[in-house]
C-alpha cells in the first residue's frame, strides 16, 4: 500500500483486465443475472402449473453475478411455500390460512425468530399441538420446530411433491436440502424450504432510517428493500438455548437489491474476495470466513467511502481496504449484518487457535501490494495477471460463460418440463390430455398478466407442451384407428421450433408409426438441413455427466444472442411417456420397460412402465433415417444413415443417452444380420449404465435366439 500512485493505477488496470477476460464485465454481470431470474420464472411457473402455490428463488452469487467458473458457486434455490402466512403485526392475520406470528424478543438470538402457531378461524392464539413439528413451550406457546424445512419431512403438498421427483438424492445440509449424488465438476444444488414475511422485519426497522456516509444505499433501494420483506429459513443460532425452535430471518431479496446496483469496480472487489478467500483461507480453515461475510465487509465500506473511490483505477486499494476491515473483524471476532447489526455473523465462528492464523495471512495479502495476487490459481488468473502486467494479450472466456448460461437455461427448462410431465407418467389418455390443456390454459392466463422474464418463461414451456399434446393425441388417433387426426397435427406443429430437432423428431415419429414413410423423410430431411454439428450442442439434464466443452459455434451464438438462440443452437433429447406409445418405434419401446434408478412400479393403465423413454436427438434421427430408407428399399441411404449413427456415437462427446443409442444401434445391428456386433452394443451400453437399461432384455432375447441358431455370426466391424 505504500507504492507509488503510477504503480497502484496500472496493477488496477491490469487486476480488471484479467476479470474481463474470465467474465467479469458488465455485459457478462446483466447476462448471468438474467439467466438466473429466467431460471427462477421457468421454475417458479412448472410449480403453479402443479397448484403447489410456491415461488422459487435463485440467490447468491448466480443470479448477482458476482461469479467465475473457477468459484464453482453453489446453485442456492430457495422454495417458499406461500401458504403459510408468517406475519409479525395482528392486522397482518389472514382467515382460512396457516398463520404464525414472529416471536423477537430477548429470549431469541439477533437475527432470529420463533414461529407461533395461530387459529385460522380466529386472530388468536392455537392452544394444541398439532403434530410432532410444533412443541408447546414453558409459556404455553404452540411453537413450529425448524426442522418441519427438510423437504423430505414437511407437511406442505409442495414439499411432498419436489420430494417424490428427486426421490432419495436430498440430504439435509444446515437449512437446506443439498441434490447429492452428482458427478463431479457439477455445482452442488441446495434448495431451501422458506415461509415469507411480506412485511420489513422488526430488528431491521432502524436501518431503513440509517443513513451512510455516502447516501447509500439511497432512499429508493431502501423503499424497494422494505416492500421485499423477508423470509425465515429453518436453522437456528448455534448455541442457543432454542436452536431447535429459532428461525433465521433472512433478507435476500434486499441483499440481492443492494447487489444489483452495485458498479462494476464494486463487483471485481467482490469477486476478487472471495477468490482470495478460496485460494488463502479456505484450504486451511474452511468454516472460519464465509462469502457472506465479504460481501457484508464491502456494503460497509461502500456506505461508508464516497463513490469515486470506487473506480477500475483504484481497484487495488478498494481490495485492500475491504481486506483490511475484513481484518478489523477476525481481529474483533464481529462482523454485524449489514442489514440486522445485531447479528454477529462471526459469533462462533473463530476458533481461538486458528486466530492468529487467519490474521497473519489476511495481513500478508494487504501489505503483498499486489504480488500476492500472482498465486492464485482460480480461473489462472495469476498467471494472467502476470501476462497482463507483460503487456501480453490472453484469450476470453466470456463466451464460454455465455454458453454455460444459455445450456443453464435449457437444462432448467427440460427440468422443470420433466417435473410437470412426471405427474402425468401414469396417466390414463384422457387425464393426461386434459392435464396438458390446463397447463396449456394456464400458461397462456399467467403470459397475460405478466411481462418481461416471466412472459418470456411462459414462451419457453407453452410450446413444449403442445408438441407433447399433440404426440399423446396422435397416440390415441393410432390405437383407435390408425391414422393421426389434424387437430393432433395442428398441436404438435405449435411446438416444432422449440430447438432445432426434439420436436420435430416426434413429428417424424408420428408418420414413421403409421407407415407414412414419405411423410417421415420430408421431416427428416428438414431436421438434417438445420442440424448443423458445428454449433448446434446436444441438451439433456437427465443424467449428471461429465461433458466437453462446447463447441466453438456454439459459444459464439451464445455470446451475442440471449434465450432465443436455444431455437436453432440446441437439440434437446427426445422424451416419450408411456401414453405415447403408439408414436414410438417398437425398438425404442423397450425404454419405457425398465427404470433408470430403481424399480417403479406404476401400475395402472400402462402397467409397470418406466416413466419417460428417452433418447438424444442426432442419433435418434441417423436411427429413425435407418428405418425409414429400409422400408422404402433405398439401400445405399440405408447404409449412409448407420454409418452416421456409429460416427455419432464415435464422435459425439455429449451424448446423454449414450446407452440408448447403443440399443438402437444394436437393433440396427440385428436387422442387418451382424449378431457379434449387435452383442457388443448391448454389452458397451451395460458398460455406460448397468442398472434399469434395456440391453439387459436384449442380450437376453439376442443370445436365446443365437442358441436356437435363429441368427448369423458375422465379423465385427
Amino acid at each position: 500500500m505504500f507504492q507509488a500512485p503510477d504503480y497502484m493505477q496500472t496493477v488496477s488496470l491490469r487486476l480488471s483486465e484479467v476479470l474481463v477476460d474470465i467474465g467479469v464485465d458488465e455485459r457478462i454481470v446483466q447476462k448471468r443475472r438474467r439467466t438466473r431470474l429466467l431460471e427462477e420464472s421457468v421454475c417458479t411457473i412448472s410449480l403453479q402449473l402443479q397448484d403447489l402455490n410456491s415461488s422459487t428463488y435463485i440467490l447468491s452469487s448466480q443470479s448477482e453475478g458476482s461469479t467465475t467458473i473457477g468459484l464453482e458457486s453453489d446453485d442456492d434455490k430457495l422454495t417458499c411455500y406461500n401458504a403459510y402466512n408468517v406475519l409479525q403485526d395482528w392486522s397482518e392475520w389472514q382467515p382460512s390460512a396457516i398463520n404464525y406470528l414472529m416471536i423477537q424478543d430477548e429470549t431469541v438470538s439477533p437475527g432470529y425468530c420463533l414461529l407461533q402457531r395461530l387459529r385460522n378461524d380466529v386472530p388468536l392464539p392455537y392452544n394444541d399441538t398439532p403434530n410432532e413439528h410444533h412443541f408447546r413451550d414453558k409459556t404455553g406457546r404452540i411453537l413450529l420446530k425448524n426442522t418441519i424445512t427438510s423437504l423430505t419431512a414437511a407437511i406442505s403438498a409442495a414439499s411432498a411433491a419436489i420430494a417424490a421427483y428427486f426421490d432419495e438424492r436430498l440430504v439435509r445440509h444446515g437449512p437446506a436440502d443439498r441434490l447429492t449424488g452428482r458427478q463431479p465438476g457439477y455445482q452442488e444444488i441446495d434448495i431451501v424450504l422458506a415461509y415469507q414475511c411480506k412485511s420489513w422485519p422488526l430488528q431491521a426497522r432502524q436501518w431503513l432510517n440509517w443513513q451512510g456516509a455516502c447516501q447509500w444505499p439511497s432512499d429508493d433501494m431502501k423503499r424497494y428493500c422494505s416492500n421485499s420483506g423477508c423470509f425465515v429459513v429453518g436453522v437456528g443460532s448455534k448455541g442457543s438455548d432454542n436452536e431447535e425452535l429459532e428461525w433465521r430471518i433472512t433478507t435476500s431479496l434486499a441483499e440481492r437489491c443492494l447487489m444489483f446496483n452495485l458498479n462494476i469496480t464494486q463487483i471485481r472487489c467482490y469477486v476478487w474476495m472471495k477468490i482470495m478467500l478460496k485460494t488463502f483461507i479456505k484450504p486451511l480453515y474452511k468454516d472460519t470466513i464465509s462469502s457472506f461475510m465479504c460481501k457484508t465487509v464491502l456494503f460497509q465500506l461502500i456506505a461508508n467511502t464516497h463513490s469515486d473511490f470506487w473506480r477500475e483505477t483504484n481497484l487495488l486499494v478498494c481490495l485492500s481496504s475491504c481486506l483490511f476491515v475484513l481484518y478489523n473483524s477476525v481481529l474483533n471476532e464481529n462482523c454485524p449484518h449489514f442489514i440486522i447489526p445485531g447479528n454477529d455473523l462471526m459469533a462462533g465462528h473463530i476458533a481461538h487457535e486458528s486466530k492468529p492464523h487467519v490474521l497473519e495471512i489476511l495481513q500478508f495479502i494487504i501489505y503483498s501490494e499486489g504480488t500476492s495476487l500472482l498465486g492464485i490459481k482460480c480461473d489462472g488468473l495469476g498467471s494472467r495477471l502476470q501476462l497482463k502486467l507483460n503487456n501480453i494479450c490472453l484469450f476470453k472466456t466470456s463466451a464460454f460463460v455465455s454458453a454455460y448460461l444459455l445450456k443453464a437455461i435449457a437444462r432448467m427448462t427440460e427440468c422443470s418440463m420433466k417435473f410437470c410431465l412426471y405427474f402425468l407418467s401414469n396417466s390414463s389418455y384422457e387425464v393426461a390430455i386434459l392435464t396438458l390443456l390446463k397447463y396449456i390454459v394456464n400458461l397462456v392466463i399467467i403470459s397475460n398478466q405478466c411481462q418481461a422474464l416471466d412472459k418470456t418463461a411462459c414462451s419457453l414451456f407453452a410450446p413444449r407442451l403442445c408438441t407433447t399434446l399433440g404426440s399423446i393425441l396422435a397416440s390415441l388417433n393410432i390405437q383407435q384407428y390408425n391414422g393421426i387426426s389434424e387437430v393432433a397435427l395442428t398441436w404438435i406443429s405449435l411446438g416444432l421450433n422449440t430447438d432445432v430437432a426434439s420436436s420435430k423428431l416426434k413429428l417424424a415419429s408420428m408418420f414413421y408409426s403409421i407407415g407414412e414413410w414419405n411423410r417421415t423423410l420430408i421431416v427428416l430431411r428438414d431436421i438434417e438441413g438445420v442440424y448443423d454439428q458445428n454449433f448446434v450442442e446436444p441438451i439433456c439434464g437427465c443424467y449428471d455427466q461429465l461433458r466437453e466443452a462446447p463447441r466453438r459455434g456454439f459459444c459464439e451464438i451464445s455470446d451475442i444472442r440471449n434465450e432465443e438462440a436455444l431455437q436453432y443452437a440446441t437439440a434437446f433429447c427426445v422424451l416419450f411417456l408411456p401414453c405415447e406409445i403408439n408414436c414410438i418405434p417398437a425398438e425404442l419401446q423397450y425404454e419405457l420397460f425398465c427404470s433408470i434408478d430403481k424399480d417403479i412400479n406404476t401400475g395402472g393403465m400402462m402397467g409397470s412402465l418406466m416413466y419417460y423413454a428417452a433418447v438424444d436427438s442426432l442419433p435418434y434421427l441417423y436411427f429413425l433415417q435407418y428405418k425409414n430408407y429400409s422400408f422404402l428399399g433405398r439401400q445405399d441411404d440405408k447404409q449412409r444413415a448407420l454409418s452416421n449413427l456409429i460416427r455419432t456415437l464415435d464422435q459425439e462427446p455429449n451424448l446423454g443417452h449414450r446407452e440408448t443409442a447403443l440399443n438402437l444401434l444394436g437393433q440396427c445391428m440385428e436387422q442387418e444380420n451382424r449378431a457379434i456386433n449387435a452383442l457388443r452394443c448391448y454389452s458397451l451400453s451395460l458398460n455406460l449404465r448397468g442398472r434399469g437399461n434395456a440391453a439387459n432384455i436384449h442380450m437376453c432375447r439376442l443370445l436365446s435366439t443365437m442358441v436356437n441358431g435363429q441368427a448369423r455370426n458375422l465379423p465385427l466391424l
